[in-house]
């Protein structure tokens, strides 16, 4: 069917009429200008008079198109003006979101685009601290500075606020340490480039590893009287001393990772990222399985109370330890006894019994080598005692 255009009274400007739609009384009118541009007869069409054109505003478009013609000055055709306005738009737009990304604050990034990310791709114990590490040290100090402007003075200004309330060299690594990964996922994200502000600040060096290990007396001690008072906290110190393993993961720890055949425990997820196995003793095998399975739990040691998963360990490890004064006198926290001394008197048991340092850090799941050497010199000290007894027995 063919289009039918009417003239108007203004010279260049024409129209259709819409077959059924209607504005007003009439028919809906549908408004082009005409015009020579370089020679050639062009048409572009406006828009509907429902789009609130008419003849006489189609009329002053064409004059100003004509004006550029003659002046070279400003788009010359309707589509120009167009991606003129398109460009001036998207620049607008750009400006705008430029703007946003300066003005955002690292309270901002850090409650919705770090916390979004850190939920789905940490431990939920992990992203807990950092929050707490965030809302403590971070927040007051540069929570409200734009992210982008971050330096590292601000960073050494974290430092010291920590050092000055006495916070270990280890905390102070931690809480730099969650400013870095704020800085390193904005950086992935284009809102900073860059390496992190905290990379110039000096870190406090300070020793901060455990050295105290129970002896064999103490262990044995220890378990009689955790017994007396918890059974299932008695059970969690055993697996500990006896394999190495964490807090965290002996609270994982499910009856799928049990292998009584092999005598195998499966150690998913750990601290170091990298699944490992340790191996039952006689005592672990007989302890894990006199343990009861519960109908509606996977986990083999329980919160007795919510019947879930075990979040912490019970106070009682500490009043047990105090009552048997483990820790009387002792002002050096690397010195006192806490449950995390089981792990490392597993560690320093393995050494004095002349264990290779590679196998110790494979069974304890450390992920690397230094961290193992904490207990070459008490492997030295077996291989020392070895040589003095040989030396003994040939005089």
């Amino acid at each position: 069917m063919t289009t039918k255009w009417h003239s108007t009274s203004f010279p260049g400007v024409r129209y259709r009429e819409h077959e059924t739609r209607k504005h007003g009384k009439r028919k809906d009118r549908y408004f082009s200008i005409r015009y020579q541009l370089n020679g050639k007869r062009t048409e572009e069409g406006l828009g509907w008079a429902s789009e609130k054109w008419n003849s006489q505003k189609a009329a002053i478009e064409l004059s100003r198109l004509k004006h550029s013609h003659v002046t070279g000055e400003g788009p010359r055709t309707l589509r120009e003006k167009r991606e003129l306005a398109d460009e001036a738009q998207k620049k607008k737009e750009e400006a705008k979101k430029q703007s946003a990304l300066d003005d955002l604050t690292v309270n901002d990034f850090f409650n919705t685009r770090y916390c979004e990310v850190a939920q789905t791709s940490k431990k939920e114990v992990s992203h807990k601290n950092e929050k707490m590490l965030y809302r403590i040290w971070i927040k007051p100090i540069i929570g409200s500075k734009a992210i982008r402007k971050l330096t590292a003075m601000d960073c050494e200004r974290i430092k010291k606020a920590c050092l000055d309330k006495k916070k270990s060299p280890r905390t102070v690594e931690y809480v730099l340490g969650v400013v870095r990964q704020i800085w390193n996922l904005a950086r992935r994200e284009g809102i900073v480039q860059g390496d992190a502000p905290t990379r110039t600040v000096r870190k406090p060096k300070k020793d901060n590893r455990r050295m105290r290990f129970l002896t064999h007396e103490e262990a044995t001690a220890l378990l009689i009287n955790l017994n007396k008072k918890s059974e299932q906290l008695h059970d969690i110190t055993l697996l500990s001393l006896h394999t190495g393993m964490r807090a965290g993961e002996i609270f994982s720890l499910t009856w799928a990772d049990l292998d009584f055949e092999r005598n195998i425990i499966l150690i998913r997820d750990p601290k170091a990222s990298k699944t490992r196995t340790t191996f039952m003793t006689d005592e672990v095998r007989e302890m894990l399985s006199s343990q009861e399975k519960a109908e509606k739990s996977d986990y083999v040691f329980r919160d007795k109370r919510h019947k879930g998963q075990i979040r912490e360990i019970s106070h009682v490890f500490r009043e047990v330890v105090n009552d048997m004064k483990l820790n009387k006198g002792i002002t050096d926290p690397r010195q006192k006894v806490v449950f995390h001394t089981c792990r490392h008197t597993f560690g320093s048991w393995l050494a004095q019994s002349g264990t290779s340092p590679f196998i110790i850090r494979e069974l304890m799941g450390h992920s690397s080598l230094a961290m193992t050497e904490r207990y070459s010199h008490l492997s030295e000290q077996a291989l020392r005692e070895a040589m003095n007894a040989l030396v003994s027995q040939s005089t």
